[in-house]
């Protein structure tokens, strides 16, 4: 559960309002508006006042949490950028053939990839994401394997030594990996040093590397160094990077896809 906001100089709606961006990941100003029964323009001020204590980060029409050193909790994660995960994770899936091995590293944006290779056949399927296995196996078509370790509770993930010293048993077709943050510089990025360390491990051990990651990760910042762009062989996301990461991504040889579907949903004002 979330703990209530402590924090000096906010008055109770805007310890609510962090509240509920802490919970949710993201926030728009008219159902806030509708939601504490004041005008858009009471809740905009509120939100820069948020933003200039440092403890959100403004995006177009509203806001989403400040997590420099941090994650999200599971479900803020989940619900940032729904819709975009989703056509990232058909678009990744679709990358990958029939008949191949593949490790799914944690991450809302991996499960996404997972729950669209649902009608693959074929697959080897090993993973340490809980989520995941939940999702495929139902799939008679698709063999799966589990990592072991530690479980983390509030996200289903698998961490630990004996974690990396599983993946480091393979050599599989593709891995697909997700990240907390992506530095313009090609620094892709998350928060948890074992789950960094288990990263790392399934990059080593894959054959083709895949990096799923929606657009918001270029404005989120996290401490721990996964590896550079370089180590991927493609990034699948739902909108055009900044220049200087894709002048990267073009010196380094990785393919960039921006998912159509994700074009289309932020074109009817979905995304």
């Amino acid at each position: 559960m979330n703990n209530p906001v402590k924090a000096p100089n906010l008055n109770p709606r805007q310890k609510e309002i962090l509240n509920h961006v802490r919970k949710h990941g993201e926030v728009q100003v008219e159902p806030l508006a509708e939601i504490f029964n004041v005008s858009p323009q009471t809740i905009r001020r509120d939100l820069n006042h948020l933003r200039q204590l440092g403890l959100l980060q403004r995006v177009h029409g509203g806001a989403v949490v400040h997590d420099g050193v941090a994650n999200l909790g599971y479900e803020a994660r989940r619900n940032l950028a729904a819709e975009e995960k989703v056509a990232i994770g058909e678009q990744a899936a679709a990358l990958i053939p029939d008949d191949t091995s593949l490790f799914v590293n944690i991450g809302t944006t991996t499960e996404q990839v997972a729950r669209h290779l649902i009608n693959h056949v074929g697959l080897l399927v090993i993973t340490n994401n809980i989520n995941v296995v939940n999702t495929l196996i139902a799939s008679e078509s698709i063999q799966l394997m589990t990592a072991g370790g530690t479980v983390r509770r509030e996200d289903g993930g698998i961490v630990g030594d004996s974690t990396v010293e599983f993946f480091q048993q393979f050599k599989v077709d593709f891995a697909v990996v997700g990240a907390s943050a992506i530095d313009e510089d090609g620094s892709v990025l998350d928060y948890d040093a074992q789950e960094v360390r288990v990263a790392r491990a399934i990059i080593d051990n894959a054959r083709s590397v895949m990096l799923v990651a929606d657009a918001m990760k270029f404005q989120r910042s996290a401490p721990i160094r996964i590896a550079d762009i370089g180590r991927f062989d493609y990034f699948v996301t739902d909108r055009m990077p900044p220049e200087k990461f894709r002048v990267r991504c073009e010196e380094r040889g990785v393919e960039l896809i921006v998912s159509p579907v994700a074009k289309m949903l932020k074109n009817a004002g979905m995304g």
